[in-house]
């Protein structure tokens, strides 16, 4: 209202008070039918209908369990009754099912599941026939809903989400015009009717999955065949203790899709892959994970010279990603994680060359070792961009001339031999024939490691023009850690260095 009280927004037109409504939650923009006659009607302009269960308030806990749901499910079949009759257009459907069924409800919950399901299908049916583009659906654990219907197809459908417990056993789908789809835990679709819905998907573009939430085992993210798919992200979560369940829930991992540009795959190491017809492929960012602690594979300052030790059985490592990257061979842009650094190293038997690959990036953790660099830097013969994020990371012999690092077992082996061996590091040196042409340092902290590592880069590195480092947020040195780094010297003639 205005400073003499008249309503303004009363005075707009229709349309743009649909609009207005459309981005309130629909309990919301339903309560405002009761302002005055003019608001009366305008529920049928509301386009983006949102029916979230957690929205619903009760008395107590007995209240929501007894009849929650069932003034839910009644306010959102009256909403969907009157948009019915005005013939209204909705474009986007965002339904929510939170309360548990049960807990000593046992004739109220025989009574409420058939109704929720009859429902949520009928009010799903019926948002599609109505020109639907987004579909988001979700039902929480102990929650479930279960679409009962034969066929589920819609022409205008363009983005859909499926997270939970939401049970898909439709026998026909067709979304002929779907191009993005997120599957959010959902533990109740199988293996088939997951497929099926793949398959009913022609021109999917993005698909997002999530596994491994609420302690179930992965299953979309384990297989992916499309023949459409562009981008793909996959998260898996989940750690089975086992090793018989390692190799159950993680024997293999199949991704088929040769229009696939774009790939994001975080998950811990499986048995095998199978990563079949990805020659477009331009940019992946990888987080393998392993399922135990390599500390004790591989020797770093921190142990102990003890023969012992060193002749004890070690149990074999679970996993194999060799497949896996001569699959991604031909991308331009990879982007590595720490665990994923240790996973090359431990569980890829032979190191493909990446004849395309311009940017690499890779992020450190003191945790874990860099003995995969030397081998992936001389794999990389056209790398021009380096962006590290951390120069921290676990001292161990592996790490060989990409880095300065000596652990307490190379110390002891060189004594006398030091020169020797200086030299033939710098002959092999994997940095002196490397042709990175810009190397970016992000989250620099200026420790004697980090400066050391530095000095290494800028005196090994030929071909370097551009070296551009950001410091720690709360790093309040940056005037001397600067100074200290412009005082390095440089092998490169035309290398300059920039603090961003």
């Amino acid at each position: 209202m205005d400073s003499c009280g008249e309503d303004l927004i009363s005075k707009l037109p229709d349309e743009i008070l649909g609009k207005i409504l459309s981005l309130a939650p629909t309990k919301v923009a339903a309560s405002t039918s009761v302002l005055s006659k003019r608001w009366r009607n305008l529920l049928c302009l509301i386009d983006s209908l949102c029916f979230d269960e957690s929205m619903v308030v009760y008395p107590n806990e007995e209240e929501a369990a007894a009849s929650g749901s069932h003034r839910f499910l009644d306010f959102v079949e009256n909403t969907f009754a009157l948009l019915l009759s005005k013939s209204a257009v909705i474009k986007k459907l965002y339904l929510s099912r939170v309360h548990e069924y049960g807990h000593g409800h046992g004739v109220e919950n025989n009574y409420l599941y058939p109704r929720v399901n009859t429902c949520f299908t009928r009010w799903i049916t019926n948002a599609l026939g109505r020109g639907l583009l987004e579909l988001h659906l979700h039902a929480a654990p102990f929650a479930g809903v279960e679409l009962q219907t034969k066929l589920l197809t819609s022409d205008t459908l363009v983005k859909l989400t499926i997270s939970c417990e939401f049970f898909i056993e439709v026998e026909r789908l067709f979304f002929p015009a779907l191009k993005s789809l997120s599957l959010l835990s959902v533990s109740g679709l199988d293996h088939p009717n997951y497929c099926r819905l793949l398959d009913a998907c022609p021109v999917l573009e993005d698909l997002y999955i999530r596994d491994g939430d609420y302690h179930e085992p992965p299953g979309c993210g384990m297989y992916v065949q499309s023949a459409s798919i562009k981008r793909l992200v996959v998260y898996t979560g989940i750690t089975i203790p086992s090793l018989t369940d390692r190799c159950g829930y993680y024997g293999g991992v199949c991704f088929e899709a040769p229009s696939l540009v774009y790939l994001d795959y975080s998950c811990y190491v499986a048995e095998n892959y199978e990563f079949i017809d990805l020659d477009l492929l331009v940019e992946v960012r990888l987080s393998l994970m392993l399922w135990d602690s390599m500390t004790h594979y591989d020797d770093d300052d921190d142990d102990d010279d003890d023969d012992d030790d060193d002749n004890e059985p070690k149990a074999p490592i679970f996993g194999d990603v060799t497949n896996l990257v001569l699959g991604i061979r031909n991308i331009t842009t990879l982007h590595l994680s720490p665990e994923s650094l240790e996973t090359f190293h431990f569980c890829c038997k032979s190191m493909p060359v990446f004849s395309n690959l311009l940017n690499l990036s890779i992020e450190s953790d003191k945790e874990k070792g860099w003995q995969v660099m030397p081998l992936l830097l001389k794999s990389c013969p056209y790398l021009e961009t380096l962006l590290i994020k951390g120069l921290v990371h676990r001292v161990t012999s592996g790490c060989g001339d990409a880095c300065p690092c000596i652990s307490k077992k190379q110390k002891n082996e060189r004594g006398n031999k030091k020169r020797k061996i200086v030299k033939e590091e710098e002959i092999l040196c994997c940095l002196g024939t490397c042709h990175v042409k810009v190397l970016e340092i992000s989250e620099y902290g200026g420790s004697f490691q980090e400066l050391r590592q530095m000095r290494h880069f800028l005196g090994k590195l030929k071909c370097l023009e551009t070296v551009k480092v950001a410091f720690n947020s709360d790093n309040n040195n940056r005037e001397f850690l600067w100074a200290n780094l412009l005082a390095l010297p440089r092998v490169s003639a035309k290398c300059n260095l920039h603090s961003i």
